[in-house]
């Protein structure tokens, strides 16, 4: 029997990893999968990559990897032009150099095929796209064309940072949830194990609570909100309450102000307006706790 724990979006949320592996303590894992986005957002990309690095984990790249890898250069698709992140920046000078190469070497999806067990596609997204999620209540047509050509019968999932066990036609698709920033008004750092044999794998999710003050500490360490202005503090305001805010904010602004750059004064507007509105509503799941 093959035993695996699998992560992902872990958004440099240093204290959320750490957790995780004093967890894994004992539980004799045969591998250790990252589907992607160990970076960003939190305030500990860099420790985060050491450890992945030293570890050996399997580890493929998520959209945030990219945002570190193509932002402001020639491969950064027209779009990003209106990306006017100044963490971005803040991302680019935690991870310069040797770490810098090693997300740069990173695969954007892996094939895991191991004797006792059927083979499973690890992707961050889906097949097309790192971008593109599969939620619980997207229509299974739709899921069904992202999946189009693969092979695998399992396909684990990260990006929506929710954990789902849903089936489609042919295939299986697992998401572990998040390690770092869980977006169901839930605060623990989320894994899950999958222990496979020839009859299939069999996941168990874990959820494991940690002491979150040292991370916001790191975040004042940090100045994101100095460097970053109304972007830092939406950012931060996702980890403290486990709910979307930066990308509610981006659909309210190019609802109302298409084109206009991020500013304090949109941000206060944007504060008086219903986030729910502008929150897919995938993440409206356990509303009621804030």
């Amino acid at each position: 029997m093959t035993r695996l724990a699998i992560l992902s979006d872990i958004h440099a949320n240093l204290q959320a990893l750490e957790a995780v592996q004093r967890d894994l303590d004992g539980q004799q894992i045969d591998r250790v999968i990252v589907a992607g986005d160990c970076i960003n957002w939190g305030p500990s990309s860099a420790e985060v990559v050491d450890i992945i690095e030293r570890e050996g984990w399997a580890v493929i790249r998520g959209n945030n990897e990219y945002y570190l890898l193509d932002y402001d250069t020639p491969r950064a698709p027209a779009s990003w032009t209106t990306l006017d992140f100044q963490s971005l920046v803040w991302l680019r000078e935690q991870l310069a150099g040797e770490q810098h190469s090693i997300v740069a070497t990173w695969p954007d999806t892996l094939s895991l095929r191991f004797p006792d067990a059927p083979a499973i596609r690890v992707v961050h997204g889906s097949p097309r796209s790192h971008w593109e999620p599969m939620h619980r209540d997207t229509p299974a047509g739709e899921i069904a064309a992202m999946l189009a050509g693969i092979e695998e019968p399992l396909v684990i999932a990260g990006h929506t940072h929710q954990s789902m066990d849903r089936t489609v036609e042919n295939w299986r698709i697992l998401n572990p949830g998040s390690v770092g920033l869980p977006l169901d008004g839930t605060f623990d750092a989320q894994y899950m194990l999958l222990e496979g044999n020839q009859s299939g794998w069999q996941p168990t999710w874990r959820r494991v609570a940690y002491d979150r003050a040292p991370l916001f500490e790191a975040f004042d360490r940090q100045r994101l909100v100095e460097r970053s202005g109304p972007v830092g503090v939406l950012i931060v305001e996702e980890f403290r309450t486990g709910r979307i805010h930066l990308h509610a904010f981006v659909i309210w602004r190019n609802q109302h102000y298409p084109g206009q750059r991020l500013s304090w004064d949109l941000f206060h507007e944007f504060k008086q307006a219903d986030r729910w509105e502008y929150t897919e509503s995938a993440y409206h799941v356990n509303r009621d706790t804030g």
